[in-house]
């Protein structure tokens, strides 16, 4: 159960991280413009919508509502940048400081999007409040037979 509370801790203070992310999509968005590759057209609206996404994946997390695919969609968007924006920025740049920027987030949003692959293949058990189903479930596994059994009763 410890381990339990401590994961939603986990996930909580990401999600932290997450809103920071996103209020500062909106509060500097210009600051934020410079990560867009100068191919992908849009510019700034895509700024605003990774901003909204970063709250929207927090929110999930928060509610506990829709975890799974919140946080495979976060790592594909995290994977996304790592290999579409920081690595060719630390491939292509001259500059010895923004070379180091780039490598910096090619680490960070790597790390976060293991963990957040960590929690969608984790989803199921992340419910503080319903301590009971997730001892069903090691009753469950701990008595295979009565699992069986429940089963053949349900189907009658």
């Amino acid at each position: 159960m410890t381990q339990h509370i401590l994961s939603r801790i986990a996930i909580f203070l990401l999600s932290i991280v997450l809103i920071v992310f996103g209020i500062e999509h909106f509060v500097h968005p210009r600051n934020m413009l410079i990560y867009v590759p100068a191919w992908i057209p849009g510019g700034l609206t895509w700024v605003y919508v990774v901003g909204i996404a970063c709250i929207l994946v927090a929110i999930s997390f928060m509610i506990n509502r829709m975890v799974k695919v919140t946080a495979y969609l976060l790592a594909l968007l995290l994977f996304s940048f790592v290999f579409g924006v920081h690595l060719p920025n630390y491939l292509n740049t001259g500059d010895p400081e923004y070379r180091q920027l780039a490598f910096l987030n090619v680490l960070k949003d790597t790390a976060l999007a293991a963990f957040a692959l960590y929690i969608a293949s984790n989803a199921r058990h992340q419910r503080v409040l319903e301590e009971t189903v997730i001892e069903d479930e090691v009753k469950k596994s701990e008595h295979p037979v009565l699992e069986e059994t429940e089963q053949i009763v349900m189907q009658a």
